[in-house]
């Protein structure tokens, strides 16, 4: 990856986007997607979309998701203490000890998640996980007055981590779920215009995947394309402890290239196109399977209208819904030209019905 796209990566990566919130995000993507696109929109959801070729009747739709999870501000209490409540799925053993970033309308305000310090402990308390409710965020201000002259209620937050390069061609952050996925998409899309495809195809930076792929099934639904192929983050399975994984998930390691699934979520000719274009093309994959819907965007898009040709594409990542998350850029390469390579062998006439 060269060094103007890992800059934005890393800015874009940056950007405060917790599910519902996604505003900041969406007009960093949008900025870069009119480089190239040939049209960009936002459409009442919040959905970013890039479109190259409108008026082509067969039309492809690659999705993924810009919203991270994140908390949101609930209630001051008259010492100025903040109480939150959770924006997506999180392990509270995470949060304590923790800088947050707070995006509020006058910018973003630092803040601590507090709890009682262990020594002070009873025996049951240090034994059982910290529940969300007996968190609270400590902005430094001595009372409710002045917490909400800088915070509002309903105002989201974040960990407060930047975008880093580990080594060996790893990267770690907070929101790599599922911004790594926007990042994909519009790269692919930047690729097929560059080929000058003919076929309609619609990059979108889709909201609220987090609380159910909500984004994913209305912009789906307002493209009505025929095929679908979302992108999100999978399972690595290559750390301590992951052995029990291995049985569901697959052996799925960084820098072993895009996970491709398979099962009922996924169209399977569209499944075996991936899998020919990347042994033609000479890119790396791995497998993985599930048995029931994805809880991707795909799995929305799937049954949006009379029905669309799924299929998932993951980024193989390490210490997912957490602030470290932990991909290969070689992976976020190798997902890239996977989709951007089978989209423009794509044709109006391709078969995706089974059987």
């Amino acid at each position: 990856m060269n060094k103007d796209r890992l800059k934005f990566l890393k800015k874009y990566m940056d950007t405060v986007c917790p599910t519902g919130y996604e505003e900041d995000a969406s007009r960093v993507w949008r900025e870069e997607a009119s480089r190239f696109a040939d049209r960009t929109w936002v459409d009442v959801h919040g959905n970013t979309i890039a479109a190259i070729n409108e008026k082509a009747p067969f039309r492809i739709m690659l999705a993924g998701h810009a919203d991270e999870i994140g908390l949101l501000i609930s209630y001051a209490d008259d010492q100025g203490y903040l109480s939150f409540t959770g924006l997506g799925g999180w392990d509270p053993t995470i949060l304590p000890g923790q800088r947050v970033r707070i995006r509020t309308q006058h910018g973003i305000v630092l803040g601590v998640i507090g709890r009682k310090p262990i020594h002070v402990m009873k025996d049951e308390d240090r034994k059982a996980p910290p529940k969300l409710e007996d968190l609270w965020i400590d902005i430094g201000v001595p009372n409710k007055a002045e917490a909400l002259k800088l915070v509002s209620i309903g105002d989201p937050a974040v960990l407060d981590y930047d975008t880093q390069e580990l080594r060996n061609g790893l990267l770690v952050g907070r929101g790599i779920d599922d911004r790594i996925g926007a990042f994909v998409v519009l790269d692919a899309l930047r690729r097929l215009a560059e080929k000058k495809t003919k076929i309609g195809v619609y990059a979108v930076a889709t909201v609220q995947e987090e609380i159910g792929a909500r984004g994913a099934q209305t912009s789906a639904f307002g493209i009505d394309p025929q095929v679908g192929i979302a992108v999100d983050v999978g399972f690595a399975t290559d750390f301590p402890g992951m052995d029990d994984a291995k049985k569901k998930w697959g052996e799925v390691k960084l820098g072993g290239g895009p996970i491709i699934t398979r099962g009922p979520n996924i169209n399977a000719p569209l499944f075996r196109l991936l899998v020919s274009t990347a042994e033609a093309k000479k890119i790396p994959y791995q497998l993985d399977t599930c048995p029931r819907g994805t809880g991707t965007d795909a799995n929305t898009i799937q049954i949006v209208r009379s029905g669309v040709a799924t299929a998932v594409l993951g980024v193989p990542n390490r210490y997912m819904h957490s602030p470290c998350e932990l991909v290969h850029i070689d992976d976020v390469k190798h997902t890239i030209a996977l989709m951007a390579e089978t989209v423009a062998g794509m044709k109006a006439t391709t078969n995706l019905i089974p059987g």
